[in-house]
């Protein structure tokens, strides 16, 4: 991803080797967490609360969508070892740690998702019918780790209640050019006529229909055998230009149909696209689908649909035409890696904010921004700690913006001159609740259109305790529910009112939460609302009210 893209930005300098986690960071972001507890207590959280059953606070209505909700994530990187598992030779164990440790730095940072590269280069990280065991793991591609991969991965994610997404590659095939260094098993080496060399690397050729089946049937196999929260597409279609035209003449004569060959490469790329949404949200419905596209669609200077920069075109260049999918609903989110500074003279990241902001508008598809964290401290600008920090402050300006991405996950837990803490100090001192979603409905005309869900039962018998140096709440959990979000009012409020978004203080797995951050001797009143996989909200329950201990 972003270590293809510094080339195309121009960046000044290379990325720097992501560093271990810093003191700075660690302290920084020390006791931010609240303790999620489950199951365990004496009373017994009883049976779930039922749609059939009554309101504790009827009147009070649910809270809804607001600016306090917001996607905030990061991508963990696997080609390469970019993020993770920094070295193969470790064993399985010490590979564990070392992820669950930057799920930590998402927890720590407040962040409420992770995008995870599943299959980087025509491989997985998990047992595939299709495709081997990433080289990624173990240095070699094709042998087993001695673990499913992403089942590890996706039970530590969601136990610190972070949605998980999916990363998939759909056409590289390898950065080496040759095939014979492809383990056996690697559809690449049963089926070359598939495989176009250019650049440095091996590419499945878009334009045949039996390189497109790959993709959707390895995607579907996740989709189909893992409890994953969404499908992700980064900005890598047809490869980006490098040396010559990329080789797909013969492809071109027996499928082109008179087609200019820009138009034909869009279309088979937007085949690839509308299939798998079709198919993803027909085999589970609450699966998401989405794609990060190069930042700029096209130049003004070329369409006067584009945006007033001068840099490479996605639509051009890599033949991705993230209009037509937005505009079909045939994502359900579109994450624009906009990493450049704000004032760029070729591509302004305000300028580019804007662009992306109107073509959502009204379209159901939500926007987050891809933030380019890797550039920090590559020159004057990025020199800067709060100029990340500066990002998140114009996109509130946006409305149509509902979160963040950060590229990538190394560089958060490294808080190079300290942006991590500063964006944290900032922007992210509370948990958030992502927006909630409606995944594009695959009966629908086209397959745009959403499909509307509706919020669990409320939560009953919310109870609060003083209990060591904290205090204890917990509930009746409700059927359906994924998470709950619980929020805390200062000082002894009514039993039933509306829930203030401002003061959430988490959204956990759990019908319980040790809450250390209330101060000793003071009165709060705790309310627990519950929410499904996508964050749509129930009403309050009934509050209670406690004196914390000590004081």
């Amino acid at each position: 991803m972003a270590w293809g893209v510094r080339t195309r930005i121009q960046a000044a300098a290379g990325r720097p080797a992501a560093a271990a986690l810093t003191a700075a960071l660690t302290a920084a972001l020390a006791g931010c967490g609240l303790p999620a507890l489950g199951g365990t207590d004496e009373r017994g959280a009883g049976d779930p609360v039922g749609p059939e059953a009554k309101a504790e606070c009827p009147a009070v209505p649910a809270p809804g969508d607001s600016k306090a909700r917001q996607l905030r994530a990061m991508w963990i990187a696997t080609v390469t070892g970019i993020d993770w598992p920094k070295d193969t030779g470790l064993p399985a164990e010490r590979q564990k740690a070392d992820f669950v440790k930057l799920l930590d730095t998402a927890a720590a940072m407040n962040l409420n998702a992770v995008v995870v590269q599943i299959r980087p280069n025509s491989d997985a990280f998990y047992p595939s019918p299709y495709e081997p065991w990433s080289q990624w793991i173990t240095g070699t591609q094709g042998k087993d780790p001695g673990y499913d991969v992403l089942a590890f991965m996706l039970k530590e994610a969601h136990a610190r209640n972070l949605e998980f997404h999916a990363w998939f590659n759909p056409y590289r095939v390898s950065r080496q050019d040759d095939l014979n260094k492809l383990a056996p098993t690697s559809p690449a080496r049963r089926h070359p006529d598939w495989v176009r060399k250019y650049g440095s690397g091996l590419w499945y050729d878009p334009g045949l229909p039996q390189v497109r089946d790959l993709a959707t049937k390895a995607v579907l196999d996740v989709v189909t055998k893992y409890d994953i929260d969404a499908v992700h597409f980064d900005d890598y279609f047809y490869p980006y230009p490098e040396s010559g035209e990329f080789p797909d003449t013969a492809t071109y004569k027996a499928f082109g149909g008179g087609m200019k060959r820009g138009d034909w490469r869009r279309q088979n790329v937007n085949t690839l696209v509308r299939t798998l949404s079709q198919k993803i949200h027909q085999t589970k419905p609450w699966v998401r689908f989405g794609i990060s596209p190069f930042g700029v669609w096209r130049n003004k200077t070329t369409d006067p649909a584009g945006s007033a920069t001068s840099a490479l075109q996605s639509y051009d260049d890599i033949y991705a035409d993230t209009r037509t999918w937005i505009r079909e609903r045939w994502i359900d989110y579109v994450t624009p890696q906009l990493y450049w500074p704000i004032g760029d003279r070729r591509a302004d990241y305000a300028e580019l904010v804007r662009w992306w902001a109107r073509q959502v508008q009204g379209t159901g598809v939500q926007l987050t921004i891809g933030q380019g964290a890797y550039r920090v401290g590559e020159d004057a600008t990025w020199k800067k700690p709060a100029e990340l920090s500066r990002h998140l402050t114009l996109n509130a300006a946006h409305p149509q913006v509902r979160g963040d991405v950060f590229f990538s996950a190394s560089d958060l837990a490294s808080n190079r001159r300290g942006f991590a803490a500063r964006i944290r100090r900032d922007h992210y001192a509370r948990p958030a609740i992502p927006p909630p979603a409606d995944p594009a409905d695959p009966a629908a005309p086209g397959g745009g259109g959403a499909v509307a869900a509706k919020a669990p039962p409320a939560v009953q018998d919310v109870q609060a305790t003083a209990e060591g140096t904290g205090v204890r709440v917990r509930w009746r959990p409700a059927r359906d529910a994924t998470s709950y979000a619980v929020y805390r009012a200062d000082g002894r409020r009514p039993e039933c009112a509306p829930v203030d978004p401002a003061r959430l203080i988490a959204d956990v797995r759990a019908d319980a939460v040790i809450d250390p951050t209330a101060k000793p001797g003071r009165a709060y009143t705790y309310y627990v609302t519950a929410l499904d996989r996508l964050h749509h909200e129930s009403a309050p329950a009934r509050g209670a009210t406690v004196t914390a201990p000590g004081g």
